[in-house]
């Protein structure tokens, strides 16, 4: 049992710290394009893609190592410390970002959603876009950014590595 502990952990790191060093090459170049505070569509998908190709292959990665088996236990492990060593160097880039590199990240991103709120809703009373934004403001704290950072990564990963280790299970002949 030790040996397959170490084998998660083996390919856990390598394959968290790709996944977070792409999604935080992507947050870059989004940053470059001046496009943070649209919050493109497509950044989500590259990053949701990013992630289930690093677990996916993660996971292929521990089912090569492991004679060709892979229980659904397995997968779940092995996919989600894969998400979280991502989710937290990730959140890791992001309390930085928020905090050093664009430290007027909140008011910015607060100022992008009441534009989008009038856009989108101009009927919208003062009242209500008030009590809005004050809620949005609550949660562009940093330490809320990095924890939701990590719940969603965690969370995505979950999926991913569920639905990829019925695929991919092989379970060893009793």
């Amino acid at each position: 049992m030790e040996t397959q502990a170490s084998s998660v952990k083996k390919i856990a790191l390598p394959y968290g710290l790709i996944l977070a060093l792409a999604t935080i090459v992507l947050s870059v170049i989004v940053y470059v394009m001046g496009m943070t505070y649209d919050q493109p569509w497509w950044q989500s998908l590259l990053n949701f893609l990013l992630m289930a190709s690093c677990i996916v292959y993660g996971l292929k990665a521990f089912k090569t190592g492991n004679g060709g088996f892979l229980s659904l236990g397995e997968a779940l492990k092995t996919g989600l410390a894969i998400a979280l060593i991502a989710g937290i160097v990730g959140s890791i880039f992001s309390y930085l970002f928020v905090t050093v590199i664009e430290p007027d990240f909140a008011v910015n991103m607060l100022e992008a959603t009441r534009v989008k709120m009038i856009e989108q809703n101009p009927d919208m009373t003062e009242e209500q876009m008030t009590m809005t934004l004050g809620m949005t403001e609550k949660m562009m704290s940093p330490g809320i950014l990095v924890a939701f950072g990590i719940i969603a990564s965690l969370f995505f990963g979950f999926i991913i590595s569920l639905i990829a280790g019925l695929v991919m299970k092989q379970n060893r002949p009793e």
